[in-house]
């Protein structure tokens, strides 16, 4: 899949993973691989909850204090208490933030305001109660864009959620593009209907809650992801599809905003080994005519080298591809699923 007309994806970022010396002392965060590859493909909307709330740069670190659900923010030497600074602030960002149309935010692991996950909550008596804490901005900004994906710096280290999260964030800007035209364009779309949609050809003519037009870009959505979406889970899919074949009556704006939640219910679940070798599997069944026994002997061994771990995912997804080419599979070359995101990312190299 061509990547070339996708704009740039505009995500949240912690400003000093950038580099920018915002950090309490002085410092940054600097993560090449933000700055470096993944920017080439994103637009960065920068942010410091800290500098931006008011605190000054250096400054006295801060921690979360008291309660884990609702901690206070307070300076680590002098006890000062900073919260209403930092909820003051909080909601006029969040705000302005809704402007900027953002797929994705990527926070700060460890920070008292923008870490997402086990961060440190103190008590009264200096000591560490906690382990399980939120950052404010970040634990405001999950509850304001539940359905923005969100990871944190220390996390993207890990090649499965590295994957996962930017998979997520493509996937949402195609949505989003899908919402638009669904709303913008005027003439029949042409796509091809998924069999796995029951009577998609029926539901369409006959739909009154949707434009005929309108359904045909959903459709053409859902079948294009369909093995993206095998790949997370299988279930919700199931799911998605029904809602899709089943849609005479559902007003245009319902409809969507169920396919939605269910595209980033089955975004979150991570894909596994066994689902990818059941996608893998579900592939080569379209070259059942085409393929000698020679090349499916191949492709069977480079599936069972993927599963025992021996080579990564990239590898029998390459060997697809270049089937695809040769036998000239329309449905499998406009699957998401082969390309997800841009191949310089390398996402599928380490898993």
């Amino acid at each position: 899949m061509n990547h070339d007309h996708i704009e740039p994806i505009k995500i949240g970022v912690s400003r000093c993973l950038l580099g920018h010396n915002v950090r309490y002392d002085g410092g940054h965060s600097h993560d090449p691989f933000l700055t470096q590859t993944l920017g080439k493909f994103l637009e960065y909307v920068p942010v410091c909850p800290e500098v931006e709330c008011g605190m000054p740069v250096p400054r006295e670190s801060v921690r979360l204090v008291g309660d884990v659900e609702n901690p206070r923010l307070m300076t680590g030497k002098t006890g000062i208490d900073k919260t209403q600074m930092m909820q003051t602030w909080i909601p006029q960002k969040l705000k302005s933030l809704e402007n900027q149309e953002l797929c994705g935010f990527i926070f700060k692991n460890k920070s008292p305001s923008s870490g997402l996950y086990r961060i440190k909550v103190y008590g009264e008596d200096g000591q560490v109660k906690s382990n399980d804490g939120t950052g404010l901005f970040a634990r405001a900004f999950v509850r304001h864009f539940p359905r923005v994906p969100v990871e944190e710096s220390g996390r993207l280290h890990d090649p499965r959620l590295r994957e996962n999260f930017i998979e997520n964030i493509f996937t949402l800007k195609r949505w989003r593009n899908v919402i638009d035209a669904f709303h913008r364009h005027s003439e029949p779309f042409q796509h091809h209907f998924d069999p796995d949609i029951e009577n998609d050809h029926q539901g369409t003519s006959k739909n009154k809650g949707s434009s005929k037009m309108g359904m045909g870009i959903l459709v053409d959505f859902h079948t294009k992801n369909k093995l993206l979406l095998l790949s997370h889970s299988e279930k919700i899919y199931r799911q998605m599809g029904r809602l899709v074949a089943d849609c005479k009556s559902s007003p245009a704006d319902v409809l969507l905003n169920e396919y939605e939640m269910l595209l980033l219910k089955a975004l979150g679940l991570l894909t596994t080994t066994k689902k990818n070798i059941n996608v893998l599997q579900h592939m080569m069944g379209y070259f059942k005519k085409q393929l000698d026994s020679r090349e499916k002997q191949e492709l069977l061994t480079n599936f069972e080298h993927y599963s025992k771990g021996y080579v990564p995912l990239i590898v029998p997804i390459t060997l697809i591809r270049h089937y695809v080419l040769k036998y000239d599979q329309p449905y499998l070359s406009a699957q998401t699923y082969l390309n997800p995101h841009p191949v310089e990312l390398k996402l599928r190299n380490y898993y």
